[in-house]
């Protein structure tokens, strides 16, 4: 049973921890078998006057010459200031086994000074890879990831106008060339590589084949031996096995965002023999300037006299102490007990950390 500790900010595993089995497709990747990062660099029309403004972004106007000439208009010389266009960067991935023809999602972001690219249509965008060579063509409507508004004294802006995306905005023209179907040895990449797992995922593929055709290479990589699998292809090895249960090991982590003020902790979290004490104190700082002005008609000037009120309150402390071995969920009713708040609690993590007592990986964000 999973009950919400910590003020709702995380979630914990009440005593011994119940690891789930998991497919073994979820927790590595086939070295070979990745995606590519495309990018691009295109023009978005159609704006209401929310493009750049040409005459501080020169490279803008460059290119809808440019784009104007190929299409058989010659602005050359002639003093053109839309306000309609903006330039973009194209970004997209082309996700591997991709065919020739199929359609990929791309990102369209402003960087130029436009305000917003709400309504704006992408023209024909070539997108290259690392080696710049050109393997997919972009166009479409982009789908604004936000919308602004104003008038002559104020402006309203709802989440980031500048960027989109376009879904199924680029077709394929170029494959990769890989030739999966050749190759003899597969190598497993565990995303989160670990000792334990990694001999788990062994044991679970020889005791599926009968035999030994996995072996465990280092704590991140598990090679696979295709000719003693006797398959008809790497890709009817790989569709046998992926969906074989595996039960991970992971390490005891506790991560924190302090923007945010979450907490999440793993099941495997212990705390050495510790007493955490928390208290507050309160500074509070008032200024209240009083404005003193000469009487009508007399001689003198105005002057403003500075009042300050100062004032510290004094929370109330206390001591806890957390006995050596505790759990997870001892600690989470260990801190519940002090009445801290997430944030306090952030302080008290680090601090229980730097003792040398917090037994697991301390991630900060």
């Amino acid at each position: 049973m999973i009950r919400a500790a910590l003020t709702a900010i995380a979630l914990v595993l009440p005593g011994a921890p119940v690891l789930a089995q998991i497919r073994l497709k979820d927790l590595v990747e086939v070295d070979g078998v990745r995606g590519n990062d495309l990018v691009g660099y295109g023009l978005v029309v159609g704006l209401n006057g929310t493009g750049d403004g040409l005459r501080n972004t020169p490279y803008t106007e460059e290119i809808l010459a440019n784009l104007l000439e190929r299409l058989g208009v010659n602005i050359a010389g002639e003093a053109v200031r839309p306000r309609n266009v903006a330039a973009v960067f194209v970004t997209a991935t082309l996700p591997p086994f991709a065919r020739s023809g199929g359609r990929i999602d791309v990102t369209v972001s402003a960087i130029g000074d436009a305000k917003s690219l709400l309504g704006g249509t992408l023209v024909m965008t070539p997108l290259n890879g690392a080696d710049g060579r050109i393997y997919a063509v972009a166009q479409g409507t982009v789908i604004a990831g936000g919308v602004s508004a104003g008038g002559a004294a104020a402006t309203v802006v709802q989440g980031v106008p500048t960027a989109g995306s376009i879904p199924a905005g680029a077709r394929i023209e170029r494959e990769i060339d890989f030739d999966f179907a050749a190759m003899t040895t597969l190598r497993l990449a565990l995303r989160t590589p670990d000792f334990t797992t990694a001999a788990r995922i062994e044991a679970a593929i020889n005791a599926e084949f009968g035999r030994a055709v996995a072996v465990m290479v280092d704590p991140g990589t598990v090679a696979l031996d295709l000719p003693a699998m006797r398959m008809r292809s790497p890709a009817h090895a790989l569709s046998r096995i992926e969906n074989l249960p595996i039960d991970p090991a992971t390490r005891a982590r506790v991560v924190i965002d302090q923007r945010s003020g979450t907490i999440v902790m793993g099941a495997d979290v212990r705390i050495g023999r510790v007493a955490v004490a928390q208290g507050n104190l309160t500074l509070r700082v008032d200024e209240r300037p009083v404005v003193v002005q000469p009487n009508p008609f007399s001689p003198g000037e105005t002057i403003v006299v500075p009042r300050t009120d100062v004032e510290i309150q004094k929370g109330e402390g206390r001591l806890a102490e957390v006995s050596g071995g505790s759990s997870l969920s001892e600690l989470v009713a260990g801190l519940n007990a002090l009445g801290v708040s997430p944030r306090d609690m952030i302080d008290i993590l680090k601090s229980i950390h730097a003792a040398g007592a917090l037994h697991a990986d301390l991630v900060i964000q």
